[in-house]
C-alpha cells in the first residue's frame, strides 16, 4: 500500500527519488521519506503529510547529494501516520537504511526476540523490526548484506517489497519481492528502482519485474543478479522493453487526474478492443481465449473475484455471461473467498479481475483456486503484474496507467474485455444468432464515440452537483446490468466526496431504503428504456410521492421519465447489455463534481490507497 523509489548511479538521486515518489504517490500520501548517501553520510528527511511537505522540508534540513537513494511515500499499516513512523527508517547501528512495502505479519514475536538481544525500537512499524532483524543476522552469521536479507526474509511472514543499502556498500542496493509490486530499471551505468515503472520512464525503457519470492543485489557495474528468496536458486532477470510514456502520467491541461481519465474513457474502451473486434468478419480475436477455448466452454460455471470497482465489473460480467452465453456465474468478494472454504473443482473457471494485477486478497483467491484445480484466466490493466503472471491466461485491458485513486476507466475496459469474453463463448456455444451477433459487434465499435456524446453533458452534470453538494446521504438505484452501475456510482461519490451513499436494486427500495426517502434525500435513478423500463418508472413515483428528489439518467428523447425527475441526463441508446458503458459515466462526473465543489482532494481520498497489496 506504499510506493518505494531507489536510485543507484552516476546522477544525483534526489530529483530522481523526489520526482518518482511524486508519479506514485497515489499509492500513499499519508508521510513520505528519502535517504540520500553521498558515501560518507547518510541524509535523511522524513514528515507526515505529502510528497510536497518533504521536498520543502528535506531542502531545509539535509544535504542533497549523492548518487545512491532510497524514497517512500506512506500508507499507514502498522503506526499511526507521523514523522517517525515514515519510511525509511535505519538499523541501531545506522549501517542499514530500509523502505518497505507491505505488512510483516509476525513482526511482534520478532520485536520482543531483538529487543531480548539489546535492540531499541523508535518507531511501531513492522519495518523496523526487519531492518534490525537484517542487521542481526548480518553480524551474528557474519555474512554480507545480500545474504543477511535472504536469511532475514525466510524468518519473517507477510508481504514485502523492500529495499535496503549497507553504508559499508555504497555501490549496491539490495532488493526483494513478495506479494508486492517491485521494478527495476535498467539504464545506462545506472539502476532505478520502485513500484512501478512510471518514476523512470524518461530516464529508461527497459525494465526487470521481480517475480515473487525473488530478491535482487543491484551493483554498479555489474549485471543484476537474481536469486530466489526461499532456496537460493539462481534466476535470470528477463529485461523488457517499457510501453509507457511520459505524457500518459501527466495531468495533461485537466485539473486532477480523476477528471482526465473519465474523459480518456472513449479512447481506453477503443484501444481495448483495438485488434480483437472485427465486426466485418464477423469474429472476436483473442490470444488468451483462442488458446484455451475449450476449457473454458466446458466450465461447469465461472467464479469471478475481484474488489471494490473490479467486483463491480465482475457483477457486470454476471448478467453478461449468463444472459449471452448462458454459463452459470457467482461473484465473489476476493477477501472473503479466500477465507470460507468454497467448494472449487477442476471444472470450474475463476476470472480474477484488478486493475493493478496486484491485489492481495485476489491474488490469494488466484492461488487458492489453482490449488484446487480450477482454470484461471486474469484480467488486468498493468502488462508484468503479478496476476497476469500468475493466471493461467488473461487478457489486458489497455486502459493506460490510471492515477487517480478512484477507478474510472478501469470500470469501463474491464466491462468491455469482459463482454468481448462472453460474446465470444456465446458464439463459439451457439446461443446468439449469427445476425444479432455481428449487430452487437458494430454496436461495441461504436461506444466510444456513444460515450464521447455523453461526456458532453458534463455543463449539466456541473450545475446538478452545485444543488446537492451538501447533501449528508444519496441513494443510487438500477435494475438488470444497471445494478451494479448504482453500486459503482455510490462508491465513486463515498471515495472522493464522504458522503454516505447505498447502491440498490430499484426494486429493493420498498424493503428498507424507503424509509429514508424525503425532501432532504437525492435519489439517482439508472432509467433506460432497455431493460425493466416501466418497472423503474414506478420506483421513480414511489419516490416522488415521498417528496425525494430524483436525478435520472435516461435515454435521449425520453419524455415520461424527464416529467416525474427534478434532473435528467441523458445517454445515447444502446443495447442493455452495453448500457453500463455509458450510464456509468454520468455518475462518475457527478461525484468528481460534488467532491471538488467540497473541497476534497479527489486523487488523493483519505485513507485511501490506489493499489491494496495487503490484507
Amino acid at each position: 500500500m506504499c510506493g518505494i523509489v531507489g536510485y543507484i548511479g552516476h546522477r544525483e538521486a534526489y530529483p530522481i527519488i523526489m520526482k518518482g515518489l511524486q508519479r506514485l504517490e497515489y499509492r500513499g500520501y499519508d508521510s513520505a521519506g528519502i535517504a540520500l548517501f553521498d558515501g560518507n553520510t547518510i541524509n535523511l528527511s522524513k514528515t507526515k503529510g505529502k510528497v510536497d511537505d518533504l521536498s520543502a522540508r528535506s531542502k531545509q534540513e539535509i544535504s542533497l547529494a549523492g548518487t545512491l537513494g532510497i524514497g517512500h511515500t506512506r500508507w499507514a499499516t502498522h503506526g499511526v501516520p507521523n514523522d517517525v513512523n515514515s519510511h525509511p527508517h535505519y538499523s541501531n547501528s545506522g549501517e542499514l537504511v530500509i523502505i518497505h512495502n507491505g505488512i510483516i505479519e509476525n513482526y511482534d514475536s520478532v520485536k520482543k526476540e531483538l529487543q531480548k538481544r539489546g535492540y531499541q525500537f523508535h518507531s511501531d512499524t513492522d519495518t523496523e523490526v526487519l531492518v534490525n532483524l537484517i542487521e542481526e543476522v548480518k553480524k551474528k552469521e557474519g555474512v554480507k548484506l545480500g545474504k543477511a536479507v535472504q536469511i532475514a526474509l525466510n524468518q519473517v511472514v507477510g508481504a514485502y517489497a523492500i529495499a535496503v543499502f549497507d553504508r559499508s556498500k555504497p555501490d549496491e542496493i539490495v532488493v526483494a519481492r513478495l506479494g508486492s509490486p517491485l521494478a527495476i530499471g535498467v539504464g545506462e551505468g545506472e539502476f532505478f528502482i520502485a513500484s512501478d515503472a512510471s518514476p523512470f520512464i524518461e530516464y529508461t525503457s527497459n525494465a526487470v519485474y521481480l517475480e515473487d519470492g525473488e530478491m535482487a543485489i543491484v551493483r554498479l557495474g555489474k549485471e543484476i543478479r537474481l536469486r530466489k528468496i526461499q532456496d537460493d536458486a539462481i534466476a535470470y532477470p528477463l529485461v523488457q522493453e517499457l510501453k509507457l510514456n511520459i505524457e500518459e502520467i501527466e495531468k495533461g491541461g485537466f485539473d486532477h487526474f480523476m477528471l482526465k481519465e473519465i474523459y480518456e474513457q472513449p479512447r481506453a474502451i477503443k484501444d481495448t478492443f483495438r485488434g480483437r473486434l472485427r465486426p466485418n468478419e464477423g469474429i472476436i480475436k483473442m490470444a488468451g481465449v483462442d488458446q484455451n477455448l475449450e476449457r473454458l466452454l466446458n466450465a461447469n460455471r465461472i467464479i469471478i473475484a475481484a474488489c471494490g470497482t473490479s467486483w463491480h465489473a465482475g457483477l457486470v460480467a454476471e448478467y453478461i455471461f449468463e444472459d449471452l452465453a448462458r454459463i452459470p456465474v457467482e461473484v465473489e468478494y476476493a477477501s472473503e473467498f479466500r477465507y470460507r472454504n468454497p467448494v472449487i473443482t477442476d471444472k470450474d473457471v475463476l476470472i480474477a479481475i484488478s486493475q493493478s494485477g496486484e491485489t492481495a486478497d485476489t491474488l490469494a483467491a488466484i492461488k487458492l483456486a489453482k490449488e484446487r484445480g480450477a482454470f484461471v484466466f486474469g484480467v488486468c490493466n498493468v502488462v508484468g503484474s503479478s496476476i497476469a503472471r500468475e493466471t493461467h491466461a488473461g487478457a489486458y485491458t489497455h486502459a493506460g496507467p490510471e492515477i487517480g485513486v478512484a477507478s474510472t476507466k478501469a470500470f469501463t475496459t474491464q466491462i468491455t474485455v469482459l463482454t468481448l469474453l462472453a460474446l465470444k463463448l456465446a458464439q463459439e456455444k451457439g446461443t446468439y444468432s449469427k445476425s444479432r451477433f455481428r449487430e452487437i459487434l458494430t454496436e461495441i465499435e461504436g461506444i466510444p464515440h456513444k460515450v464521447e456524446k455523453v461526456l458532453e453533458s458534463n455543463p449539466l452534470i456541473e450545475i446538478i452537483a452545485a444543488a446537492y453538494k451538501d447533501a449528508s446521504n444519496f441513494l443510487y438505484l438500477g435494475r438488470g446490468y444497471n445494478f451494479p452501475v448504482a453500486l459503482e456510482g455510490a462508491l465513486k461519490l463515498k471515495e472522493i466526496s464522504y458522503i454516505h451513499a447505498e447502491g440498490y436494486p430499484a426494486a429493493e427500495m420498498k424493503h428498507g431504503p424507503i424509509a429514508l426517502i424525503d425532501e432532504h434525500m437525492p435519489v439517482v435513478v439508472i432509467a433506460t428504456k432497455k431493460g425493466h423500463y416501466e418497472k423503474v418508472v414506478s420506483n421513480i413515483q414511489e419516490i416522488k410521492s415521498r417528496k425525494g428528489k430524483i436525478i435520472a439518467v435516461v435515454t435521449e428523447g425520453d419524455v415520461q421519465v424527464r416529467e416525474l425527475a427534478d434532473h435528467v441526463i441523458e445517454v445515447p441508446e444502446c443495447s442493455e447489455s452495453l448500457s453500463p458503458l455509458l450510464t456509468t459515466i454520468p455518475l462518475q462526473l457527478l461525484s468528481y463534481h460534488i467532491a471538488v465543489m467540497r473541497g476534497c482532494n479527489v486523487d488523493q481520498p483519505r485513507n485511501l490507497a490506489k493499489s491494496v497489496t495487503v490484507e
